[in-house]
């Protein structure tokens, strides 16, 4: 059993995600509900729970003020918020769940699913406290991303990062020192995600890092040969913009 407090500002809508969790959560008991960053932390500290629906805006701070203060304890968080782009960005560079107002039925009950699977492998305390650590930095040019790889997190820096390939839903990271991580989630999430000054999509399947190109090889439609040795296809509808970079380094 899954014991889950929800900590949201708005009555109405803390009490539409209790019975939501109620209604379409098997396994999982809200035991608390709370207002605010003050009674948030009360409620945590009373029950000790596995689960934290999060708001991030609160009258009183945010969500991550909250997880400051009980940083020494370990449960999984499950974000809620309207559209917060700067906020949005630490946590998927995070690897944690976020559902954005007003909530959808299916996507609580997979972000739900996603907890229980979690439950037999990996806890997100680190990820919490790599959360807490990027928000520190006063823009979002996050220098270390979470990569989520199953059965655990491997957190890496962004210059570290030749390249991504897709391999149909997931994401092969090719990385400096020789190393491979393969993540389950799409190429055009880490498209969107990336900072779009350094990374470049320039074939449907490469995802490329222009600081890790050493050399542009123009038979065919055109290769980017990367530091790593690799000699990535560059599709003829992007070369234009491949260039265009290149020349700008």
């Amino acid at each position: 059993m899954i014991r889950a407090v929800i900590i949201e500002d708005e009555a109405e809508s803390r009490e539409l995600l209790a019975a939501l969790v109620t209604k379409n959560c098997e396994g999982v008991t809200v035991v608390d509900t709370a207002g605010n960053v003050e009674t948030g932390v009360e409620a945590i500290k009373r029950h000790a729970p596995d689960l934290i629906f999060l708001d991030i805006s609160m009258p009183d701070g945010t969500g991550f003020d909250l997880l400051g203060k009980v940083a020494n304890m370990k449960f999984d968080v499950i974000f809620t918020t309207a559209t917060d782009r700067y906020a949005l960005k630490a946590i998927k560079y995070s690897a944690l769940d976020y559902m954005l107002k007003p909530i959808d039925v299916e996507e609580l009950k997979v972000a739900v699913e996603k907890v229980k699977g979690k439950k037999s492998s990996v806890s997100g305390v680190e990820n919490l406290a790599f959360l807490l650590q990027n928000l520190k930095q006063k823009n979002d040019n996050f220098s270390k991303i979470t990569l989520p790889t199953g059965n655990a997190y491997e957190i890496v820096n962004v210059p570290d990062i030749i390249r991504c390939e897709a391999e149909g839903s997931y994401t092969n990271f090719y990385l400096t020192g020789n190393k491979k991580v393969m993540v389950s989630a799409s190429l055009k999430h880490y498209e969107d995600l990336l900072p779009e000054n350094d990374f470049i999509r320039i074939h449907h399947h490469h995802l490329i890092n222009m600081n890790h190109v050493v050399r542009f090889l123009k038979v065919d439609g055109g290769y980017a040969i990367m530091s790593d040795g690799t000699q990535v296809e560059i599709s003829r509808r992007k070369k234009d913009a491949f260039v265009e970079r290149l020349s700008k380094l």
